[in-house]
């Protein structure tokens, strides 16, 4: 019998926690690890309290033709890895690793083609993660070492337009 490797264990479990996710557009889910023990999860949806777009059977961001990756703040989610993030202390943040899976919520396809958003990435970097694990496909994945984002991110670019 073959083994499954870490990194996919952890991610097939990223895929999993996804399926809780309450988005029309896409399904995320977030696995936060240290020294092999998952610290938190998280997956995509309202804060709590408020209704979630499943609940409400629309999504603004839609009815608004608001292209994929674009005007998050329109979005009533919390994003996975967010989520995930504030379901643990820093401490046990610091140094860990984040585990990434999303799939398509009109066809449940997996959608390898994602990174955190910009929001995200900050949030990441706080927090502590030294990487990110995204699921490709059913196999494969995609390791961003975090401390990249800090020299090589244009979306955490800090400098800004002369006369701002």
């Amino acid at each position: 019998m073959e083994r499954k490797d870490k990194v996919n264990y952890y991610l097939d479990i990223a895929e999993a926690v996804c399926a809780r996710s309450t988005c029309l557009r896409r399904k995320f889910g977030a696995i936060v690890v240290k020294h092999d023990e998952i610290i938190s999860t998280g997956y995509n949806g309202a804060p709590r309290g408020r209704a979630n777009c499943s609940d409400l059977d629309y999504c603004y961001r839609e009815k608004m033709q608001v292209p994929r990756g674009q005007r998050y703040e329109l979005c009533r989610s919390v994003h996975a890895e967010a989520n995930a993030i504030i379901s643990a202390s820093r401490a046990d943040l610091m140094g860990s690793e984040l585990y990434l899976a999303c799939h398509d919520a009109k066809t449940n396809a997996l959608d390898g083609a994602v990174e955190p958003c910009s929001m995200c990435k900050r949030l990441i970097l706080n927090a502590g993660i030294e990487k990110v694990y995204v699921r490709d496909d059913a196999d494969n994945y995609t390791v961003i070492d975090t401390a990249a984002w800090i020299e090589t991110d244009d979306s955490l670019r800090t400098d800004l337009p002369e006369g701002y």
